[in-house]
């Protein structure tokens, strides 16, 4: 295979480390994104995706080898984002079909392909943890599958090999993400150290005693370069997590020490973090003025909905990612280390104190 790679979302948490991971292995790397990021070794492509015409004309002239899907779009209903991000997928895979080049696709979704979309999360009957691929849809609508639909139709029209990506919460650094817990609780301890109010665990019982995992964004993009060079991880679908398990009532006590926090105790009750860091904006502009960060709006770091929505869910979430190890793929990343690694760049970068 010829090395160039289109990663759809280049500014995102993931597509940011793909790109980055490609790089080190001496792809090209073309990047789109509504509004790219500068990233070293790595060509910006200016596109929005609800255009399809902007799309191809954004895409004429690139030819890809293969192109990594990172994107999606919230919307209010889940039939919002069945049909938004669809066709987001179809848009770009229409738009570099002319050039006949397209080898592989690898299309990012994850665990909600067991626990079902937000307006459904945990409901119903799921399957049993650790969850494994074999596990088939839950018979609900799902953006998802939607966006799997699109890969399996187009492979079948022009003749690329696939591979979908599974992962947990994913631990990596992006401004303006969606969804992001390893910022927004990084946010949240430093609200709680300015403030001197309790760093309380948010979440359920069922997260802070049963077990749980996580995705590094590094291990994630590293998965994603592996699958489309691997010929046997063609046209498969993988879990991808970091390798380890823990639990909350473990991680909390860690991320705090990073912080020089005391954790509170915790005592069953869920109290979210957009209850609890609902009136934090002005404080957090008040830390960045002080401390020069380079981002003052505490929307831009913090999604306390989506962290939330981990943290709250009521019950094991753990996942089995044999089918990759038996495969080649035996990369491994200490969740409590990606965790202090990305503090680490946050802090170095300006974004927290």
């Amino acid at each position: 295979m010829s090395k160039t790679a289109l990663v759809v979302g280049s500014s995102g948490i993931a597509g940011g480390a793909v790109a980055a991971e490609l790089v080190l292995q001496g792809w090209s790397v073309l990047g789109l994104a509504r509004r790219p990021v500068a990233q070293a070794g790595v060509t910006p492509i200016v596109a929005d995706l609800h255009d399809p015409a902007a799309t191809a004309t954004a895409l004429a002239d690139a030819r890809p080898d293969a192109v990594f899907f990172t994107i999606w779009a919230r919307q209010a209903t889940e039939a919002a984002n069945i049909r938004v991000n669809a066709a987001m997928v179809r848009t770009v895979l229409d738009a570099v079909r002319p050039a006949a080049s397209v080898r592989h696709v690898a299309l990012v979704t994850g665990l909600k392909h067991y626990l079902g979309p937000f307006e459904a999360y945990g409901q119903g009957v799921l399957p049993q943890t650790p969850f494994r691929e074999e596990q088939g849809r839950l018979n609900i609508d799902n953006f998802y599958y939607a966006q799997e639909d699109e890969v399996f139709g187009a492979a079948d029209r022009d003749g690329f090999a696939w591979s979908i990506h599974r992962p947990h919460t994913i631990i990596g650094k992006a401004v303006g993400n969606a969804m992001n817990m390893g910022t927004t609780l990084a946010a949240y301890a430093s609200l709680c150290r300015e403030t001197g109010r309790p760093f309380r665990f948010p979440g359920s019982e069922a997260q802070w005693n049963g077990l749980t995992d996580m995705t590094s964004a590094t291990q994630l993009a590293r998965h994603l370069v592996w699958a489309a060079t691997t010929p046997a991880a063609a046209n498969q679908a993988f879990n991808v997590v970091n390798g380890d398990v823990f639990r909350w009532k473990w991680m909390w006590g860690r991320i705090a020490d990073w912080f020089g926090l005391v954790p509170a105790e915790f005592d069953g009750t869920i109290l979210p973090l957009e209850v609890q860091m609902a009136e934090d904006h002005a404080v957090w502009r008040r830390i960045a003025e002080r401390e020069t960060l380079i981002e003052p709006d505490l929307d831009r770091l913090a999604s306390p909905w989506h962290t939330d929505a981990d943290l709250g869910r009521p019950i094991e979430v753990v996942t089995d990612m044999g089918k990759s190890r038996r495969l080649g793929f035996l990369d491994y990343q200490p969740t409590d280390d990606a965790f202090f690694a990305l503090f680490e760049q946050l802090r170095a970068e300006r974004l927290i104190p």
